[in-house]
C-alpha cells in the first residue's frame, strides 16, 4: 500500500506533480517576469487546478519564491555534474564559463535567467529574493574561487592569478552574458566570450 496516498490531504498535488508544476512555473517567470506573470497564466502553465494550486502554494509569491529555489537546485546539480568531469582546475573554470554561454544563446538565452531576472526586478524590495539572488552569487564566486585555487595547487593556472579578484570578475562575466542572451546571440559569440575570459588565467 502507498503510505503516502492514505496520508496525503486530498487534492494535494504529489511532490513529483509540484516539481513538474514548478519547472512550468519557471519558464513563466524567466519569459515574463514576476510582476507581469498572473496567477491564471502561471494556473494554466503548472496544469494544476486552482483548488490544488492553492492547497501547494498561498499565493504568487510563494509559487515564485518556491520556483527559484526549484532553478537553482536543478542548475546546480546541473553544473556539479559538469564540473565533476574536469581535469583540473583550469579545465573546469572553462566548463562552468561554457556552462553559462550555452545558456545564454537561442531559445534559452531569449527566456532568460531566473537569478538575474530576480535581482534586476525584486531584489531591491524584497528581502526574501535578495536573500536568495545574494546566496546565489556567493556561491557561483565561492565556486570559482576554488577552482581557480585548485588550478594554483595542480599548477594549471599561475599564482599570479588573484582568486578573489578573478572570481568577482568571472562571476560578472557569467552573469552579464546571461543578460546578453535576452537579445539572441549566436552560439559561437556567447563562446567567444569564454575564450576571452580565460585569457584571465594564462
Amino acid at each position: 500500500m502507498d503510505i503516502n496516498a492514505t496520508t496525503r490531504p486530498p487534492g494535494r498535488p504529489r511532490e513529483f506533480e509540484i516539481e513538474e508544476a514548478l519547472d512550468k512555473a519557471i519558464v513563466v517567470f524567466s519569459e515574463r517576469g514576476y510582476h507581469a506573470a498572473s496567477i491564471s497564466e502561471l494556473k494554466d502553465a503548472m496544469g494544476l487546478a486552482a483548488g490544488s494550486l492553492y492547497k501547494a502554494f498561498k499565493d504568487k509569491k510563494a509559487i515564485f519564491l518556491a520556483s527559484f529555489d526549484r532553478y537553482k537546485q536543478v542548475r546546480n546539480a546541473v553544473l556539479d555534474e559538469e564540473l565533476a568531469g574536469g581535469e583540473n582546475g583550469r579545465d573546469k573554470v572553462s566548463r562552468m564559463l561554457r556552462f553559462y554561454a550555452e545558456a545564454s544563446h537561442g531559445e534559452n538565452g531569449r527566456r532568460g535567467c531566473l537569478v538575474v531576472g530576480t535581482a534586476i526586478e525584486l531584489a531591491v524590495y524584497d528581502a526574501e529574493a535578495a536573500e536568495r539572488v545574494d546566496r546565489s552569487m556567493a556561491r557561483s564566486e565561492a565556486l570559482f574561487e576554488t577552482l581557480i585555487r585548485e588550478g594554483h595547487a595542480d599548477g594549471s593556472i599561475p599564482t599570479t592569478t588573484d582568486p578573489a579578484a578573478t572570481a568577482r570578475l568571472l562571476l560578472s562575466v557569467t552573469q552579464g552574458l546571461r543578460v546578453l542572451g535576452k537579445t539572441g546571440p549566436s552560439r559561437e559569440r556567447a563562446l567567444s566570450v569564454v575564450d576571452t575570459a580565460m585569457r584571465l588565467l594564462d
